[in-house]
């Protein structure tokens, strides 16, 4: 489940010292990643602009030109303002010993490279940069070439993923050290492109503890025996489907069977729904009997729920079962609506997962939408910590958050997956793995990054991210995952 480790700043900050301390030059291996880089894949002897500023990401920057200017590459680097570190002003003097040229400004007529190295700004930046450099941003992102940002795209905030007024817009971003969430959610994750940790053949005994990590799949609890059967797998009862949304329920049921539980249940709200033609193994039970939920293993509430007085109702009666819950959609603006049930919810002692976009999310906390995602790791920490539970905050990196604080960050999925009844299919997904005795973390988890890759899945198929139905993702997740099993 560990995809490379996320260190605070902070954290990040202190590794660098014991580094330091243990006599590793952190500069000078970071610029030989981001050349060993380059060379992999852009032809010797092509032009490169090495964009550099003031600070020890400018010096990254400014050794990796040297070293790409030794192994042949043609090199001109641009420097707008001086350097403001001794280690930046001595790499400033080998690149001058070395014949480079160093511009302070970009002609006007100068021909697009075959690649830009981006290191004028790390992830210390914290402020919005001024009018000069936005300029400057916005004429660097107008070459038509390929752009390597060094760390973080400059301008953009590491760790909430948010640019500080402009920012570049890379195809790659080669990360140091460690993993920056800001790299993958909110705007970071249109302007890092695809992302690649160096780790710096930096000890781990020097990495202080991680707050989080990059989201990696473990499918090796869904391995199956010979000697099973499908109570083996578990049962799942989703309620919801209220007058005009019964499709939210069969999408969780569909998904819950993709997924792997053994038996699924649905108890619609709508008792028009007497039988899924499409789909007979799903069990109908009236809600009003609750029949399945004593003997389900799971259960699920929100898809197509409303916010009718009975929802209000159903929701406080299974907030009383003892059984793991999933909560999605309107379960969670209920929640929001309605203070004794998320106080009831915050003393329920049984595994629990919430599964909030960032406007439920930003209900639930009292905000508006705009603040939850101007720092989504830290909302999604405090809701986890509010209520006791495992929170998945949905969106571009969703976030996967335990109780503690401890979080991933997915980096599978894309924007095929933004359409209407993909969260349902995500809420039944959750429920089979919980079913299939995951733990909670652990089913989040591996059921945000099945979701994901059933989405990079279809784009890679079709060529793009336009088409994705919700119930063709459901078919896909078990496509996804049988794959992954074998390749084990």
């Amino acid at each position: 489940m560990d995809g490379g480790p996320i260190l605070s700043l902070q954290g990040l900050r202190q590794l660098e010292q014991s580094a330091e301390a243990a006599g590793l030059n952190l500069m000078r291996r970071a610029a030989q990643a981001a050349a060993d880089w380059t060379a992999q894949r852009v032809p010797a002897a092509s032009r490169l602009l090495v964009c550099t500023g003031p600070g020890n990401n400018g010096g990254d920057a400014l050794y990796a030109a040297l070293a790409l200017h030794q192994r042949g590459y043609r090199l001109d680097i641009l420097q707008p303002s001086p350097p403001a570190s001794a280690a930046c002003q001595a790499a400033r003097l080998a690149a001058e010993q070395a014949g480079i040229a160093i511009w302070a400004t970009l002609p006007d007529d100068y021909p697009a490279p075959a690649l830009l190295i981006d290191g004028l700004f790390g992830i210390g930046l914290s402020r919005p940069l001024d009018a000069s450099w936005q300029r400057l941003m916005h004429a660097l992102n107008a070459l038509t070439c390929p752009k390597l940002a060094l760390d973080c795209p400059s301008g953009l905030d590491a760790y909430t993923g948010q640019p500080l007024g402009a920012a570049l817009r890379a195809d790659h971003t080669l990360t140091f050290l460690c993993h920056k969430p800001g790299l993958f959610g909110g705007s970071g994750a249109d302007l890092a492109g695809a992302v690649t940790l160096a780790r710096l053949d930096c000890p781990a005994n020097l990495y202080p503890p991680a707050e989080g990590a990059l989201n990696a799949p473990d499918v090796s609890p869904l391995a199956r025996p010979r000697d099973s059967h499908k109570g083996s797998y578990g049962s799942v009862c989703i309620l919801g489907g209220a007058p005009g949304m019964l499709g939210a329920v069969l999408l969780a049921g569909c998904s819950a069977l993709r997924g792997g539980a053994g038996k699924v249940y649905l108890c619609p709200l709508d008792d028009r729904l007497p039988v899924d033609p499409t789909t007979p193994e799903l069990m109908i039970r009236p809600v009003d009997e609750m029949a399945a939920l004593p003997s389900a293993d799971v259960i699920a509430v929100g898809p197509g729920l409303g916010q009718q007085p009975w929802a209000e109702q159903l929701l406080e009666q299974t907030l009383a079962q003892t059984q793991p819950l999933v909560l999605d959609a309107d379960a969670l603006n209920l929640l929001a609506a309605h203070p004794a049930l998320a106080t009831k919810l915050a003393a329920r002692p049984f595994p629990t997962i919430l599964t909030p976009h960032p406007a439920e999310a930003a209900r639930l906390l009292g905000l508006d939408t705009a603040a939850v995602q101007a720092d989504r790791v830290r909302h999604a920490r405090a809701l986890a910590a509010r209520f006791h539970c495992v929170v998945v905050l949905k969106g571009a990196g969703s976030l996967i958050v335990r109780p503690d604080g401890y979080y991933l960050v997915n980096a599978s999925g894309g924007p095929e997956l933004a359409v209407a009844g993909q969260g349902d299919v995500l809420t039944g997904l959750l429920a089979a793995l919980l079913a299939q005795r995951l733990p909670a973390f652990e089913a989040a988890a591996l059921a945000v990054c099945l979701h994901g890759l059933a989405g990079d899945d279809y784009r890679l198929e079709a060529g793009g991210p336009i088409g994705l139905a919700a119930s063709a993702t459901a078919e896909r997740i078990s496509r996804v995952a049988n794959r992954l099993l074998a390749a084990r």
